[in-house]
């Protein structure tokens, strides 16, 4: 499974006239029934929320506050994650007649046509703040804050990667998460500067494109789309000018060749690619070919050999990747630790879709011409 995360923006994508009904929380309860997690990303502030939707419930985690502020609706506690808003700004917008305004835990919030009015006032009292825009919405939030940031941090708790989260919403202020998603989507009446930029654009608005996405997760996630340009291709070189690169996603890749014919020089370079790219990666070096491999923890040496819960505990960091070096590990030895290990990583794969990439140096070494692996492990 490709896609662990359905995550989605409330106003105009799963509510119209912010409400949720009945069809659409039967698609998104239909979707959790496979295992997946749904992520609510929205501008609104949690009170706000709260009170016009009766189903957050259905949601792991709630990022509102256009990034500010993250919600855990089992058991109702929240984190803020952005500083409260100046007393001072407040203050002195109501002096200036902004009506209506709204503060939350780091929000302050208004609409058209007092955009000037608060940008003067965010330069006449020197604050360090900036303003998001939501069909007619003013939002102020501390600098850097934003929906991506909100659910990079909600990831981070449910320990999963952004190359694992199809994103869907309809407005300016979902621009930044969307494209931190490893596949963007826009419902049929979202603003046209929004469905420019995404990979699929529904063919129905509001809540019912969000279930026509929810459906195709549910029936082959997604696959119908496997031809589509990928953004995140893996490139590695170029032949006749043009790039040659692998589907992030997918597929299998076995380099062979005589000594001194470039493998290890492909070999790393596809590597670097899948790291640049933000897939995780567990590279498996039994001759300690990688040990200066930036961007990787190498665990084992010559005098010690790698032990698998190391291994584990290191890749339930989303961000980290793993170089596991049999140096230290006896050549008889090397077969069966590599069953275990690949077991053990298809396990954590199907919890939480990485690591995204295993990659075999020397694969001999770990699959000899008499490997018999135990029945139904390669998937």
């Amino acid at each position: 499974m490709r896609y662990h995360v359905l995550a989605t923006d409330y106003d105009g994508t799963i509510a119209k006239d912010g409400t949720l009904d009945a069809r659409t929380v039967d698609a998104l309860r239909k979707l959790l029934g496979t295992g997946r997690k749904l992520v609510l990303v929205t501008g609104r502030e949690l009170t706000d929320l709260q009170r016009v939707c009766p189903h957050l419930d259905l949601f792991q985690l709630v990022v509102a506050e256009n990034g500010a502020l993250l919600y855990r609706p089992a058991d109702k506690t929240q984190t803020v994650l952005a500083d409260p808003p100046p007393p001072a700004f407040v203050a002195e917008l109501e002096r200036r007649g902004v009506a209506p305004l709204t503060t939350g835990a780091s929000i302050v919030a208004t609409w058209e046509p007092h955009s000037q009015t608060v940008l003067d006032t965010i330069r006449d009292l020197g604050l360090e703040l900036q303003v998001i825009f939501n069909k007619g919405a003013v939002m102020v939030l501390p600098a850097g804050v934003n929906k991506a940031t909100g659910l990079t941090e909600a990831l981070r708790e449910l320990r999963l990667s952004p190359r694992n989260v199809l994103g869907v919403g309809d407005a300016e202020n979902d621009h930044s998460f969307l494209k931190l998603c490893e596949l963007s989507a826009a419902v049929a009446n979202a603003l046209p500067a929004i469905k420019e930029t995404v990979d699929i654009v529904t063919q129905a608005d509001h809540g019912a494109g969000v279930a026509e996405l929810a459906a195709g997760l549910i029936e082959n996630d997604l696959a119908r789309l496997s031809e589509r340009p990928e953004r995140r291709s893996l490139e590695f070189g170029t032949s006749d000018g043009r790039p040659v690169a692998l589907r992030p996603f997918g597929g299998c890749v076995l380099i062979c060749g005589p000594s001194a014919s470039g493998k290890s020089t492909i070999a790393k370079r596809i590597v670097e690619s899948i790291r640049n790219c933000g897939y995780q990666f567990c590279l498996v070096d039994p001759e300690g070919d990688y040990e200066a491999l930036s961007g990787a923890v190498v665990i084992g040496k010559p005098d010690a050999a790698p032990k698998l819960d190391e291994v584990e505990q290191l890749l339930e960091d989303v961000g980290v990747n793993s170089v596991v070096s049999l140096t230290g590990t006896p050549l008889s030895d090397r077969p069966p630790f590599f069953i275990e290990l690949l077991s053990n990583l298809l396990q954590m794969r199907s919890r939480y879709g990485r690591p995204h990439w295993l990659v075999i140096d020397e694969v001999h070494h770990v699959m000899p011409a008499d490997w018999q692996p135990p029945n139904g492990l390669l998937p």
